[in-house]
């Protein structure tokens, strides 16, 4: 890697030499001002790109990830497994050299490490940008070390909408133009996806960063601003119905959010219910806490058991302060995509866009003890059916029980029947009477602003 990290010397001395130049030389006030205005834009490009190559140099590294020939591994409801003799472990590289060494743990058929490469590299990735429109009302125009937890956000979304629009049997094959009719219209609604979250203020990009910020506003954010898995779970159901009123093709989608860990099964069934009886495709969004400061492992089978089901399309979370998207998992490590890497914004309404920096090939692990209890759990359903299929599965998959395994099972989230305005119990019972959160030192500040209840 030949990039060339700048100090904090280094840094000091640019943006001093920024400020001699910044020093009137003429009475005339006008431009005087356009002067300082001149300056404050030069440097903070400058400073974009700082923290720019920090983030890459700091995150973009060619680490090696393991993945191991005797266990399976599973991404969002597929499992890709296949066991050969004398099992070893095996490094996969970030890069698309290392990918192609691991042939020979794949078939013809897309099994194996091969149908898991395949699979993950059509996930759709979102990252910091660069250099894109300033955001209203800030002088952001980036949102490299800020805006992490919104790019998971948007990759959790983009994945619903790859379900809805393309189907979780789709896979992108870069070095392949589309021929048939059927893989151009597809690649075509491909492009059409990553448009919508295109890095700019229009009524064509409903998920941009800039709309999403800007949704942020009504509950007190603002760009610069870190946000929680609970927020943007909110923020993501408030852009799908703002953008169904500008765009006929999110008619029959809608998004709900779980309040206290409870789904209402009868909620439910009438948000996804049209005038005409129709089912609107759902995206249940369930933000939860899995622990006091840290994750407690005893939810750890729970957790990876949810990212086995056909419904699931991952988790937002990731560590404290760094956010992920968890979309697999192989023994007790999670797989996820990084939104940390600082990319230059990409023109998407410009024809035959790059799609290459909205695909990683480079997958990552992260141990479960290391993940921050605050996540948000991602699930898509398609039909009526799909939902009960999960409401069936989710009840033997969430129940853990406590530390001693004698006590009660006390679930990550539940169903329940009826209307959650005729509830009178609150769901936050649920949790061991000995899991308190704490309320010294971060933690307030945490909790407040995940707006979970405090016992």
């Amino acid at each position: 890697m030949n990039t060339q990290v700048i100090s904090g010397g280094d840094r000091g001395n640019i943006f001093s030499t920024l400020n001699v130049f910044a020093s009137p030389s003429t009475s005339n006030a006008n431009n005087k001002l356009e002067d300082e205005n001149g300056i404050t834009d030069v440097e903070g490009k400058v400073k974009t790109r700082l923290m720019s190559m920090w983030n890459n140099v700091k995150f973009g590294m060619k680490l090696k990830t393991n993945f191991s020939k005797e266990s399976p591994v599973w991404l969002l409801g597929r499992c890709y497994h296949r066991k050969i003799e004398n099992p070893e472990t095996t490094e996969l590289g970030t890069d698309v050299a290392a990918f192609t060494s691991q042939g020979n743990l794949a078939t013809n058929d897309d099994e194996g490490f091969e149908g898991f490469k395949n699979d993950f590299i059509s996930r759709i990735w979102m990252t910091y940008r660069r250099e894109f429109p300033i955001l209203n009302g800030s002088t952001y125009s980036s949102d490299c070390g800020w805006g992490c937890m919104l790019r998971s956000g948007q990759m959790l979304l983009a994945q619903a909408l790859a379900y809805h629009f393309l189907g979780r049997g789709w896979r992108w094959q870069p070095d392949h133009m589309p021929t048939s009719r059927d893989a151009i219209l597809k690649d075509i609604t491909h492009r059409k996806i990553i448009k919508w979250f295109g890095d700019k203020q229009s009524r064509n990009s409903p998920f941009s960063i800039h709309s999403l910020v800007t949704l942020g506003e009504s509950s007190g954010k603002k760009a610069g601003d870190w946000y929680g898995p609970g927020a943007v779970a909110h923020i993501l159901k408030q852009a799908v119905k703002v953008a169904a009123e500008d765009n006929y093709e999110f008619d029959s989608l809608t998004v709900c959010v779980a309040q206290d860990c409870a789904v209402y099964v009868q909620d439910i069934l009438d948000e996804c219910s049209n005038q005409d009886g129709k089912w609107k495709a759902l995206i249940l969004l369930i933000p939860v806490r899995l622990g006091t400061e840290k994750f407690n492992p005893i939810y750890a089978p729970a957790l990876t058991a949810l990212l086995t089901l056909d419904q699931c399309i991952g988790i937002i979370g990731g560590r404290p302060k760094h956010s992920l998207y968890f979309i697999g998992y192989q023994d007790d490590k999670l797989i996820h995509l990084d939104p940390h890497y600082c990319q230059e914004m990409v023109d998407v309404w410009a024809n035959d866009f790059s799609l290459n920096s909205f695909h990683c090939r480079s997958p990552r692990k992260l141990h479960l003890s290391k993940m921050d209890p605050s996540c948000c759990l991602g699930f898509y359903c398609g039909t009526k059916k799909d939902f009960y299929t999960l409401i069936d599965n989710v009840q033997t998959t969430i129940n853990v029980s406590t530390r001693t395994g004698n006590g009660p099972e006390y679930p990550m989230f539940v169903f329940c029947d009826g209307y959650s305005r005729d509830s009178r119990l609150s769901p936050q019972h649920l949790l061991p009477p000995d899991w308190e959160y704490s309320l010294e030192g971060g933690d307030l500040e945490y909790a407040e602003t995940e707006e979970f209840e405090v016992l």
